[in-house]
């Protein structure tokens, strides 16, 4: 990969540095995975020159390609290639503390809400996760379903997701849609470009995804002998099925939290109202789920078991593909599988627009105006999330108030 070589021979940066770069980041980053990538390349490509635009391209491919919060594991990645395994996981942890730590805390002092301005500002915040979840279908089905083929896998996925509305659904519909794509959108897409390299052994490799798959398949076997396992499992599980964006993961963490009764669906949208408030990845919303699951643990334990959890596979995927990328997707095959995937990621987030979004934001009239207010302000005039969740908190109280 150009711009790589200087990083493969011996590291070129500290954990220290890469901690100080990804902090501020942490801290300003907000409007979601696709802006993120935008101040990565703004903070670390053009101003730092920690890598050229080419490198960069490149890395953000594989990442796009592979399951898991795309914007975090390219933070990550570039913390490996900047300063090895100890720059990649402070890269992780600067970018990600700071919302986590604001969302645990919204959990703490989400109690403290129970009156009736209270209960407005938690329903103005489940108004904006349908403006934001409508958005992020909106931008995902143009990009990602840009013919009738790949249109048609994300109907199937939709109507099946929502007449099932279970988990097992859901990976039923990945599952189709990856064999749909085999079969209908092969030579739809190049594999041009140059090998990601971040000097891992294809062996290294090899491990990580064996140790991502004994992960995916063993821990449900054994987490009926612990809730923290089951806890665990559940956020990982989440972390492993989200294909096309962090979006993607409201419908896997609602099934896997909401059904079971760890937390009430009021309590899980709330909180994902607020996560759109916050700078940094959005998969820190599952610190607040742990926090606010009925039994323990949950709390500070809670949080830090849900945010590893979620996080982890995604990274194993990414050191496990990187030796084999560019292998990899010279295979036709391969991308047809994947744009399937994508498509019906498109289809399984269409459902959760409709439940369990819009069955229990959209009460009244009133609700659906502010809705509309807020996915126009979204993707027409581009004003940023914590302002249309400011407008919609408003709005609720404003509405709780009359």
């Amino acid at each position: 990969m150009k711009g790589s070589e200087t990083h493969e021979g011996g590291r070129v940066g500290t954990a220290a540095e890469v901690f100080g770069a990804f902090l501020r980041l942490g801290l300003t980053s907000f409007g979601g995975p696709i802006a993120h990538l935008g101040y990565f390349r703004d903070a670390l490509v053009l101003r730092r020159k920690w890598l050229d635009e080419q490198a960069y391209a490149d890395l953000v491919a594989l990442c796009q390609f592979l399951p898991g919060p795309a914007s975090s594991q390219v933070g990550f990645a570039l913390g490996y290639m900047r300063a090895g395994p100890l720059g990649a996981a402070a890269a992780w942890t600067a970018f990600t503390l700071p919302s986590a730590f604001l969302l645990f805390a919204f959990a703490l002092f989400a109690s403290a809400l129970d009156n009736p301005l209270g209960h407005g500002l938690l329903h103005g915040l489940k108004i904006v996760a349908v403006a934001v979840v409508a958005q992020a279908v909106w931008g995902m089905a143009r990009s990602l379903c840009p013919d009738r083929e790949r249109a048609g896998i994300a109907l199937a996925a939709l109507v099946l997701v929502t007449v099932s509305a279970s988990a097992f659904a859901q990976i039923g519909a990945i599952a189709i849609g990856a064999l749909l794509g085999w079969l209908l959108c092969r030579g739809k897409a190049g594999g041009d470009g140059a090998v990601v390299a971040f000097g891992l052994s294809k062996r290294a490799g090899a491990t990580c995804l064996m140790l991502f798959a004994i992960l995916l398949l063993g821990l449900p076997l054994v987490a009926p002998m612990a809730q923290g396992l089951s806890v665990f499992d559940t956020f990982y599980r989440a972390g492993a099925l989200v294909f096309g964006g962090g979006h993607v993961v409201l419908p896997l963490l609602e099934a896997g939290v909401v059904e079971p009764g760890w937390a009430t669906r009021d309590a899980f949208l709330a909180g994902y109202g607020a996560a759109q408030a916050v700078p940094g990845p959005l998969f820190t919303f599952a610190a607040y789920l742990g926090a606010v699951l009925g039994p323990t643990p949950n709390g500070l334990a809670g949080a830090a078991i849900a945010l590893i959890a979620v996080f982890l596979p995604g990274f194993l995927l990414l050191l496990g593909v990187a030796p084999f990328w560019d292998r990899f997707r010279q295979f036709d095959a391969a991308r047809a599988l994947m744009m399937g995937t994508n498509a019906a990621v498109v289809g399984i987030l269409g459902a959760a627009l409709y439940d369990p979004l819009w069955t229990t934001a959209i009460l009244a009239p009133a609700d659906f105006a502010v809705a509309a207010v807020g996915f126009i302000m979204l993707t027409m005039w581009k004003a940023p999330p914590w302002v249309v969740v400011a407008l919609c908190a408003v709005a609720g109280m404003g509405m709780a108030a009359l």
